[in-house]
């Protein structure tokens, strides 16, 4: 329960003055369980007793339930099953669509493409480019082993004119 308001419990109506009201605080935390399907056994059972993937639900929960400037996702599905990456991907949407930015930090290529509007691609600290995230995946691959943005986009124009068929920066077959 503490861990799904770490930082809010100096806030309503996690407390009044210096005294903690309990009560919502279990409440808050059944009511996160439910809605991201945290599995645990009691609500107070500590956080360290939990499986990766449902540290990373406690995480999500505590994060998206509150007032966002900006929302930073560093690798915000490693861990979890199938189900919740979905989950998790609608939320993080849910916010960006409610017109809060959202950075996503990510090594899951499909992660990105699938959240992203802009791709930043970087390698080993500098960044090689940023493209839409249509871009085609062979000109990102390129970037992420290191190739700046105008000589993948040349090679990959010179690879699809080998095999006959060209592509636009958006992906569409010429």
């Amino acid at each position: 329960a503490d861990n799904l308001v770490l930082d809010q419990f100096g806030e309503a109506p996690f407390s009044k003055g210096p005294m903690l009201k309990l009560g919502v605080i279990d409440d808050n935390a059944h009511a996160k369980q439910e809605e991201y399907d945290i599995r645990l056994t009691d609500v107070s059972d500590p956080i360290s007793s939990l499986s990766g993937g449902n540290q990373q639900k406690v995480v999500v929960a505590r994060e998206m339930s509150k007032e966002l400037n900006l929302l930073v996702a560093n690798q915000p599905t490693r861990g979890v099953d199938v189900g919740s990456i979905e989950f998790i991907h609608k939320r993080i949407v849910g916010v960006r669509d409610q017109g809060t930015p959202v950075l996503v930090i990510s090594s899951e290529l499909d992660e990105v493409l699938a959240l992203a509007d802009r791709v930043v691609v970087m390698y080993r600290g500098r960044i090689m480019g940023i493209v839409p995230a249509d871009t085609p995946r062979d000109v990102l691959g390129l970037m992420m082993a290191g190739v700046p943005l105008d000589e993948a986009m040349s090679a990959s124009e010179e690879h699809s004119d080998e095999s006959g068929e060209g592509r636009t920066m958006e992906g569409e077959t010429r």
